[in-house]
């Protein structure tokens, strides 16, 4: 029995030596582990934390302009009622001539980044006098919609703008009309699965992405952008977690004078649905309505003569109208840029 006892504690500390072998390799490969895993964690929690936009000083070609425009006929506000209940501003304008067909077509505007509607008064008052009816939107965010600079979840800017559509109905044909990052909004309504709520889009100045051709860099000094904040919540939203969408990731070089009306910074969500998707070619091949291109040939913004290659190169060939001396502002505000873009207002 001794013997038998001997032999089988031998065969146990046989077998025990390759698992104790194997238990000293996996610890450390643990601990490597668990210590890139916390590396990774303080480095996502300080770039939550600390890698928000910085400050950005005020640019004279977009805060200027506007200092010479008369407001004093803007209409007043109305409201429509969102899928959440939130109370949503337009602004109407009526065809002030003949209309050139019948039933009249209605333009939907769309302003810009950190922008309003009354904005884009002098673009809705030529597209009012060439015979359209107007509606000029405060997007959510923006203006006298929600609070400014958030949006509940990506996604919601589209469901406002089908609502607004339930909410007033047109009997006629649509036009979607947007500028800058308005333009990228228009694109990503035109490639999104609502699309033929409009037949027509007319996308100005369009913000692209940061990173395509047309971008200048900071978008010619005009809007600051928390890349190590932006990189982290991309990662977490793609993880499913959005639990810090509500972050600012952008700031705009607004003037002081400009700051009580327009809107200073965007959330997360609301930088992400206000333009076109990251892959913003899907958004172009899936565009099947009419699309045209109206830029301004000296915009400081954007690369202007780069539009046409670039929606090529993504499976859609659109005419691009550029405006001789006319800069990113001045196409909503140059009388010879609006009467351009008024004209692109109706397919050809």
């Amino acid at each position: 029995m001794l013997l038998i006892s001997a032999i089988s504690l031998g065969l146990l500390g046989t077998m025990a030596r390759p698992s104790l072998l194997r238990q000293r390799r996996i610890t450390p490969m643990l601990v490597t582990f668990a210590l890139v895993l916390i590396a990774f964690v303080a480095v996502l929690a300080s770039a939550l934390a600390f890698g928000g936009p910085r400050d950005i000083a005020p640019l004279a070609s977009v805060n200027d302009p506007f200092e010479k425009v008369d407001f004093s006929r803007v209409p007043p506000a109305q409201r429509y009622t969102a899928r959440d209940g939130t109370p949503l501003a337009w602004y109407s304008y009526a065809p002030t001539a003949a209309a050139t067909q019948a039933p009249v077509r209605r333009v939907v505007l769309v302003h810009g980044s950190s922008s309003r509607a009354r904005s884009l008064h002098v673009l809705a008052s030529a597209l009012a006098a060439q015979g359209h009816a107007v509606a000029a939107l405060d997007m959510r965010g923006h203006g006298e919609s929600g609070p400014r600079g958030h949006v509940a979840y990506i996604g919601q800017l589209e469901d406002d703008m089908e609502a607004f559509l339930n909410a007033v109905p047109h009997a006629g044909p649509q036009t979607l009309m947007g500028f800058s990052a308005g333009g990228g909004f228009a694109l990503r309504f035109a490639g999104g699965e609502r699309q033929a709520r409009f037949d027509h889009y007319v996308l100005l100045s369009p913000f692209i992405h940061q990173d395509a051709p047309t971008a200048r860099p900071d978008a010619g000094g005009w809007a600051a952008v928390g890349v190590p904040r932006l990189i982290a919540l991309t990662l977490l939203n793609r993880a499913g977690i959005t639990q810090w969408n509500h972050l600012p990731v952008l700031r705009f070089a607004l003037d002081e004078a400009s700051r009580a009306g327009l809107t200073p910074s965007y959330s997360y969500s609301l930088a992400m649905n206000f333009r076109p998707q990251l892959d913003y070619a899907s958004n172009i091949r899936s565009a099947r309505g009419s699309v045209c291109i109206v830029a301004g040939q000296d915009d400081e913004l954007f690369y202007a003569d780069r539009y046409a290659a670039l929606f090529a190169q993504s499976g859609k060939h659109v005419p691009v109208t550029l405006v001789p001396g006319v800069n990113h502002m001045g196409l909503t505000l140059d009388a010879q840029a609006v009467a351009a873009v008024a004209q692109h207002a109706c397919p050809a």
